[in-house]
């Protein structure tokens, strides 16, 4: 699914747990600078489609299937958890010299609030 901006300059998000959105704003995955995709890692309750993500580490490979149907591998250098206050947008969105790779979804769940306070981003750059 595509994915603006809101009125306020943020991301959208998808509507739903699933599935995952790209950031028409942003390259499309396989191209030359940061494709972008957005997804809840829980949506009423149930696991979303990036339920998985912490799990990711250096070295594991993401495929992305494109709209025309072919793949576009990437390979994951870093994942980190960001405080929604300091969400590092330059390192995100900024141009990059590759085809790279972001995924979004929410991290940091207080137990308490049940409210997510920092999102997590994998990085990943293609590889085939």
């Amino acid at each position: 699914m595509r994915l603006g901006l809101k009125s306020d300059g943020t991301l959208q998000v998808p509507p739903n747990g699933f599935p995952a959105g790209w950031f028409t704003g942003a390259p499309a995955p396989g191209e030359r600078g940061p494709a972008v995709i957005a997804g809840h890692v829980r949506w009423s309750g149930r696991a979303g489609v990036f339920a998985r993500l912490s799990r990711l580490k250096p070295g594991d490979t993401i495929t992305v299937t494109r709209q025309d149907r072919t793949p576009a591998v990437f390979r994951v250098s870093r994942v980190r958890q960001y405080p929604k206050s300091g969400f590092p947008s330059a390192a995100v969105y900024g141009d990059l010299d590759h085809a790279g790779l972001r995924l979004i979804t929410c991290g940091g769940l207080d137990p308490r609030s049940n409210i997510y306070e920092a999102n997590l981003v994998a990085f990943a750059d293609l590889i085939a």
